[in-house]
């Protein structure tokens, strides 16, 4: 089974994105920031993370270019979540290694097209 690490420090996001993963069999665990993130992944790295980029304590920025320079944390495919339409903020994500990125507010379509898009077509291809 695939894993899905969700980062965002919005317990109803937290919530929602992990009802949407789970229809697609991943196993989903949750953190409330880059921080929490970063330890989870010290511990189990999962298949992919679901990130905020806004957050208190470390942001999306910081814990990705954390991530990308932990052994194994290049494996993950982040998807970046903004409510922020700024092409250099996307930018600047997509530089620091995130694979690909979705706007707030998301349902399980934009979900399920950005997994296909990074990747994870073969698992969630049945839907």
């Amino acid at each position: 089974m695939k894993t899905c690490l969700v980062v965002d420090d919005s317990a109803v996001i937290r919530k929602v994105a992990r009802r949407i993963f789970e229809t697609m069999n991943f196993r989903v665990g949750e953190a409330e920031d880059g921080q929490m993130a970063l330890a989870a992944c010290g511990e189990t790295m999962p298949d992919a993370i679901l990130l905020d980029w806004n957050m208190p304590t470390m942001d999306g920025y910081d814990f990705l270019k954390a991530l990308r320079q932990t052994p194994g944390g290049e494996k993950p495919k982040v998807l970046f979540c903004t409510t922020e339409n700024d092409v250099g903020a996307i930018a600047r994500a997509l530089h620091a290694g995130a694979d690909e990125y979705i706007m707030k507010p998301f349902d399980r379509e934009i979900v399920t097209a950005k997994l296909a898009q990074v990747g994870f077509a073969s698992e969630i291809g049945a839907f």
